[in-house]
């Protein structure tokens, strides 16, 4: 499996956005790599790559890397190969990293470990799978005036915004800027790599989903509803929707995109999770992301800076709630 972050729309993407992007082929790997820039100066991002068929094709991959990193003055080169796509372990994979190398990165760029249905089986076959509460609303919601729609045109984009928008009012959470979602639409959407779902009541919009298309496999990226509407439930619906539309495009795989770790009720995923589970599938785990330190006394000053950084802040937390019982008290 090959993510749709390292497609050549999605390279387009990024240049759209005023970013560097190089792409490469060798014998058995490939890779798109960003040039990014953080507080230590330029390094090299692979988002849910390099792509190999094997250890030796990882290597050779990042001994390229370190050439292309060389050549632009990266500092180093943060990778995430996925091991789904060569079927190997994530602990092989983890072990091929630690002897090339590389370093577990400071967190977890793309999720580490995500949910997945196969498409393979018949549609029926798909249902069953789901919650049967799933199902239900699936054949019953026209009933209640519900419909999706689909569309191409960028321009509809601006539906899921608005929706964004009352969500992270509401949830008070930071969704992605309009601007790197409307490039998104302008780049994807045209070529049918992206496409906008959206849930109407009689006509009217009460909610949109933005799905990503690689060669085999669709990914549920950005959703977003009405609250005043939510006893309708008609997010679960639009999924079941999008899921059999990847299975009728010939794609074999439906990506949740991201799931919070086993017995985490507390994680900020949690909720999230629940409902994507509740669609089949399986978990699968990825390696994470790594760093391979190019200028090695300049990486181990930004891992040092970093932990004195983050040290700080719990000292700042641990002052804050002090003060805080004590005003109580």
């Amino acid at each position: 499996m090959k993510s749709f972050l390292q497609s050549a729309s999605w390279a387009q993407f990024q240049k759209d956005l005023g970013r560097q992007v190089f792409q490469t082929e060798g014998p058995d790997f490939s890779y798109l790599a960003i040039l990014e820039r953080n507080a230590v100066g330029p390094y090299l991002y692979c988002p849910y790559g390099p792509v190999g068929t094997d250890r030796e094709a990882l290597n050779s991959a990042l001994e390229s890397l370190q050439e292309l990193a060389a050549d632009q003055g990266a500092r180093f080169i943060r990778v995430e190969p996925v091991s789904a796509t060569n079927g190997a372990t994530v602990e092989s994979v983890s072990a091929s990293l630690w002897r090339a190398g590389c370093l577990p990165a400071p967190r977890d760029i793309q999720p580490s470990r995500t949910w997945l249905v196969d498409l393979r089986p018949l549609e029926d076959e798909l249902l069953a799978a789901m919650k049967s509460t799933n199902r239900n609303l699936h054949r019953n919601i026209r009933k209640k005036g519900v419909s999706f729609s689909t569309s191409n045109d960028p321009a509809d984009i601006e539906i899921l915004l608005r929706f964004l928008h009352q969500t992270a009012e509401r949830s008070k959470f930071k969704p992605q800027e309009d601007t790197y979602l409307r490039t998104a639409a302008q780049a994807l959407m045209p070529s049918g790599d992206a496409t906008l779902y959206v849930a109407n009541l009689n006509d009217a919009p009460i909610g949109a989903a933005l799905a990503f298309d690689s060669a085999d496999t669709r990914t549920y990226a950005h959703a977003a509803l009405d609250s005043t509407h939510r006893k309708l439930s008609a997010g679960i619906p639009m999924v079941v929707r999008m899921i059999l539309d990847a299975k009728a495009k010939g794609l074999t795989t439906f990506d949740m995109w991201g799931i919070a770790p086993e017995n985490d009720p507390d994680h900020p995923w949690a909720g999230f999770s629940y409902f994507k589970k509740s669609f089949g599938g399986a978990a699968v785990e990825y390696p994470g992301t790594w760093d391979l330190p190019v200028n090695k006394p300049v990486y181990s000053a930004y891992t040092l800076a970093r932990k004195a950084y983050q040290q700080v802040g719990k000292i700042r937390s641990r002052i804050a709630t002090l003060q805080r019982s004590r005003t109580q008290s």
